[in-house]
């Protein structure tokens, strides 16, 4: 009887001590989407968050990455993150406007005067109030990333002023704030999914498209399209996204240890961006486009002075102004 007892207890502390060690040992896999290569801004942010995170657990959490819109568009993949089906989306905030309204107003054309005003303002507690508005919508922001200021190519003409935009049918992310913009400069605008992009400009099906140095790069949009002009015309900020539901399951030290992350991220972002900016436009006059540096930035915000009496009465014309106005 002893010899059972003594045998059952030394069955039950291995099979306990087997459980402690499958506990410990447990590795969450979670998942991190984003509409470009894996060599872009965005994927070096996501592979930084991803290390963070790893370092931060101890190895508990681990991520995959679904680069190149391997799992839809960025609004698919917002509208995913938001059922839980997608853990992370790196995003910009072209389509989020969609699910989180006031976020538009950081989309307006010409409205950060360059990288470290923008930087800056979203930095600061005025972009913490907007990030504060997504738990409401079934979303939280960790961190704003980057994408940077957007610029526009075409297969047509060089882009000098708005009138030679007029008429070209253009690639838009499916944001009303910009496409409502671009029509003051004659721009046909034509929403359509990241993944859509180069085999529509490659098949003619839009004459052109607007972007950052970093994106144009990544997507190798220099193989299909003839013109860049330097516009600047919009700032484009990104965020890292998840759920509450996701949220919701980590200790509040696991809580840390993503928002850590994703500022980290975020630094790591930020810093490819200023390394394509700096090198990319000779890249892509090596690689064959023509680039017009010199554009006629007084005549595109003059053109878009009927847009601004729209957003004045969307957003305010004060909280607009405390944007542009931000020291």
């Amino acid at each position: 009887m002893k010899i059972r007892q003594t045998l059952y207890t030394t069955v039950v502390t291995a099979a306990t001590l087997l459980l402690a060690a499958g506990t410990v040992g447990a590795q969450t896999i979670v998942k991190i989407g984003y509409a470009i290569a894996q060599n872009s801004h965005a994927g070096v942010g996501a592979t930084t968050f991803c290390d963070e995170i790893e370092k931060g657990t101890q190895g508990r959490y681990k991520c995959q990455q679904f680069p190149n819109g391997s799992l839809g568009g960025e609004r698919e993949m917002v509208e995913a993150v938001q059922l839980g089906t997608l853990d992370f989306v790196d995003t910009s905030t072209g389509p989020v406007g969609n699910f989180v309204p006031e976020i538009k107003i950081v989309d307006i054309p010409f409205l950060f005067r360059d990288y470290d005003h923008a930087r800056r303002y979203l930095d600061s507690a005025n972009g913490d109030a907007l990030l504060a508005k997504f738990p409401a919508k079934g979303l939280v922001a960790l961190v704003w990333t980057e994408n940077g200021f957007r610029h526009m190519t075409n297969n047509k003409r060089p882009i000098v002023k708005p009138e030679d935009a007029s008429g070209l049918k253009m690639r838009t992310m499916e944001n009303k704030v910009h496409m409502d913009g671009y029509r003051t400069f004659g721009i046909r605008p034509t929403p359509m999914a990241f993944p859509e992009v180069f085999g529509a400009l490659q098949q003619g099906v839009v004459d052109g498209q607007e972007n950052p140095i970093p994106v144009i790069l990544a997507a190798k949009l220099s193989q299909v399209q003839k013109y860049l002009s330097l516009t600047g015309h919009v700032y484009s900020p990104s965020l890292i996204l998840t759920s509450p539901r996701f949220m919701n399951k980590l200790t509040e030290a696991d809580k840390k240890v993503f928002y850590s992350a994703a500022k980290v991220a975020n630094t790591a972002q930020r810093k490819k961006v200023n390394d394509d900016e700096a090198a990319g436009i000779a890249q892509l006059e090596a690689d064959g486009m023509s680039v017009i540096k010199q554009v006629d930035t007084a005549a595109f915000v003059k053109a878009l002075e009927p847009a601004y009496a729209a957003y004045a009465k969307e957003f305010g014309a004060e909280n607009i102004r405390k944007i542009q106005d931000f020291k």
